[in-house]
This record gives C-alpha cells, sequence and structure tokens, in this order.
C-alpha cells in the first residue's frame, strides 16, 4: 500500500486496539444518551489508531475496518437521528401509504415515534431502491423498533463491504496508494456512515463499484450499479455524464451520443424496475427540497444567505454557480479516463458545498472517488476529522457554537498536520 513498511505485528495490535478502543467508547456513550465525554474520548483513540494505520497492509486495513465496525453497528444512531426515519418512511410505505407524499406523522405506531418533530411532516427524498429496501426490513422485523434499527444498520454496512472491495480496484485505475485508508478506514466514513448510520454509505458503495466497473471496459454494467446508485440517492446521478466521456474514449470506442444513449437507457430501466418493485410513483422529485428548512453554513450558499439576511436568493445563486461548474467541468473531461474520474470528484465536492444543505457525512462523496487517486492526505485527513467532531453525539450541530468551531478546527489542523510530518 505504501513505500513505507507496514507496521510490525505488534504495533499492529496496538493499533488494532485503539480502533475497537475508541469504536467502543463511543458506542457505550451512545448507550448513554449521547454521552460527550465517551464520545471525544473515543472519537480521539479511532483518530490516532486510523494515523497509525497509514501505513498499514490491504489485509491489516480490512481487519481493522471490521472490528472498529462492530460496536457501531449495536448501538443507538450516532451523530445524527436519520436511522429512525428511515424505518419511519418503511413502515409508511410497508403499510400501503405514499412515502413521497405522507410523512412520519401520517402514521401512529412505535416505528414513527422516534423521529424528530422536525421531519414528522416530510415525505421521503430517497429513491425507490432504498424506500423497498426499508419498507422489506419492516416486513421482517414487524413493530420491534430496535431489531428494526439492527437490520437496517447491518444492511447500510453491506455498502462498507462493498466500498472495500471496489477500492484497490479504483486505486489500480487512478494511480493511487492510500483508497482503503482515505476512503474505507477513514473515521468520516466509519463513525458517520457506519455509525450513523446513513444510505449515503450504499450509494457510494454503488457509484464506486460502478465506476470501477466502467473503467474495467464493462460499462452497461458499470451504469447498471449506477442506476441502483441512483435509486438510493439521486447525488449519484452527478457521477453519470463524466461517465459517459469514459466509456467514449475505450478502445472499442462508440462514440459520445451511443455511449451517452446507452447508459440513459440502463440507468433508466435499472430506476424504472426499481420504482416498480417499491410500488411508488416519481414523487420523490417534489420531495427533494424537503431538508431545506435546516439553516447550516457548511452549505456555502446558506451561509452567505445568512450572514446577509438572504438565504432564498443566495441559495439560487448558489444552484446556478453549482450548474456552471459542472458543465465546465464535464467539458474538460473529453479524453475520458482518470481525468473524467477525478472531474467527476471534484463535481460531487462542489454538489456538497453549494447545495442548499449541507451535512458532514456529504464530504463522503467525492471522497469515495477522490481516494482512488495519489496525493497528500494532510488536508483531507484534517477536513475528515473536523467534520466527525464538529456536530455533538446526539446529532446536534456545533457550528453555532463559536468557541466550539475553534476548538475543533484547532484539532482538526493539528491533527492534519501530525499526518503531513508522519507521512510527507
Amino acid at each position: 500500500m505504501s513505500a513505507i513498511a507496514a507496521p510490525s505485528t505488534t504495533r499492529y495490535g496496538l493499533t488494532l486496539g485503539l480502533v475497537l478502543a475508541g469504536t467502543t467508547a463511543i458506542s457505550v456513550g451512545a448507550f448513554l444518551n449521547g454521552n460527550r465525554v465517551l464520545f471525544y474520548a473515543g472519537a480521539a483513540l479511532v483518530f490516532w489508531g486510523w494515523l497509525r494505520l497509514r501505513t498499514a497492509e490491504r489485509r491489516q486495513l480490512l481487519i481493522a475496518i471490521g472490528v472498529g465496525a462492530v460496536p457501531l453497528l449495536v448501538c443507538p444512531p450516532i451523530l445524527s437521528q436519520d436511522l429512525y426515519i428511515y424505518i419511519a418512511q418503511g413502515a409508511i410505505a410497508h403499510a400501503g401509504l405514499d412515502p413521497y407524499t405522507v410523512g412520519p406523522s401520517g402514521l401512529d405506531g412505535v416505528l414513527t415515534d422516534k423521529v424528530s418533530w422536525v421531519w414528522e411532516n416530510t415525505p421521503s427524498p430517497y429513491g425507490p431502491l432504498f424506500i423497498l429496501l426499508m419498507k422489506s426490513v419492516v416486513a421482517v422485523t414487524g413493530p420491534h423498533l430496535y431489531v428494526a434499527a439492527l437490520l437496517t444498520k447491518l444492511l447500510i454496512a453491506s455498502g462498507m463491504v462493498l466500498l472495500c472491495a471496489t477500492l484497490p480496484g479504483l486505486e489500480r485505475h487512478l494511480g493511487g496508494s492510500n483508497a482503503l485508508w482515505l476512503g474505507a478506514a477513514n473515521p468520516l466514513v466509519l463513525v458517520h456512515l457506519v455509525g450513523g448510520p446513513h444510505n449515503d454509505l450504499l450509494m457510494i458503495a454503488l457509484m464506486a463499484a460502478g465506476t470501477l466497473l466502467v473503467l474495467d471496459g464493462k460499462p452497461v454494467a458499470g451504469f447498471a450499479v449506477i442506476g441502483f446508485a441512483v435509486a438510493i440517492k439521486i447525488t449519484a446521478a452527478v457521477a453519470l455524464p463524466f461517465l459517459v466521456w469514459v466509456w467514449a474514449a475505450q478502445p472499442r470506442r462508440r462514440g459520445f451520443i451511443t455511449a451517452a444513449g446507452i447508459g440513459a437507457v440502463v440507468v433508466a430501466a435499472v430506476f424504472g424496475l426499481c420504482t416498480l418493485a417499491a410500488g411508488v410513483n416519481f414523487g420523490w422529485v417534489k420531495a427533494l427540497g424537503g431538508n431545506s428548512l435546516l439553516i447550516h453554513w457548511l452549505s456555502l450558499p446558506t451561509g452567505v444567505g445568512e450572514l446577509f439576511g438572504v438565504i432564498p436568493a443566495a441559495r439560487v445563486v448558489g444552484w446556478a454557480l453549482l450548474a456552471g461548474i459542472i458543465v465546465v467541468l464535464w467539458w474538460r473531461s473529453r479524453a475520458g479516463g482518470p481525468q473524467a474520474i477525478a472531474n467527476a470528484a471534484w463535481a460531487l465536492l462542489a454538489t456538497v458545498l453549494l447545495s442548499a444543505v449541507t451535512m458532514p457525512w456529504y464530504f463522503t462523496w467525492p471522497l469515495v472517488l477522490a481516494a482512488g487517486f495519489r496525493f497528500r492526505p494532510a488536508i483531507v485527513a484534517g477536513a475528515s476529522a473536523w467534520l466527525v467532531i464538529i456536530n455533538y453525539p446526539n446529532g446536534d450541530t456545533g457550528l453555532y457554537n463559536w468557541w466550539w468551531v475553534l476548538l475543533t478546527a484547532a484539532v482538526a489542523i493539528g491533527f492534519g498536520y501530525r499526518v503531513r510530518r508522519e507521512y510527507a
């Protein structure tokens, strides 16, 4: 994985212990109603362990990821309460109601009671495949909330398995050397997406797998897999136009129009089959803006808009700027190959920063593709650390506590500097 020697057995054992102790502390803290001392102490141990894993071999990284994930799978949700929203949406669909028009308040019962009041009347913005998966979870577990929570965590964690299987292939094509360390062992992925949990893990894993298939010269299969990613969460569609250039530039050239046409048909077919299987319609389109009531300045337009009191106007400008950036990046990807994937990662980063609402775990969208490239990881490592600790363990944001922002930023900068110093 690296020109630097892999850690010795003793050093690796200690590192594995740090990761396990860290995620166990986080898990115990979650059982204690989001105990902050345990969470941040556990996060510090996880960061320390992650830093020491930088030179680990692939097998060692995979073991560390698995060991670290286990405590996070059996505890209550961490840094977010989205898990209960997912279960409620599955219950709504299982009850024969339309999750794209009915919010959790429209169905009384134990599976909807734990949804925050903020989201009680918010329909689902997720794709039909995710609705089908959550509907199936509820069909299996019935009205047993905690069994449904565990099964949902395990279902989402399957994305980590796929991601770990995919990242080495992306690294092979894109010339990197740290893909598993940056894209899977990263606490931003492990704590937020597994511990959260968030369906973004399924989306980015499918998006990465589809990208690898296209790079491997299997574009039809690749576009089909990304179709499933889009059917989890629409964000994965940002990568599609860039992958058309990759397909069009491959040895058996079909031309852009042919590649785009076939790719569109494949994705539409997959999405349509998922829609039929879930028994829903295209109402998710209207529900996409449901979280826009949140005001988080991780979103640049929202932050600027809040500063000057013009949030709606700033968000419109943000969307227009995002569209222009994506078009420019897409046009510069005509040669296909790694450059197109790099531009897709930049486009996903722009999507994160310029959307109306940005959550810390959204930064995993560009990370999964960027992890395949070779670059100095200090900035990404520092930013990842900050995105884990900026929220409080119960999911509330610390972004409006300026002392907390400065403190966590200092910790993140120090961690990034340590990565740079250790592995320059």
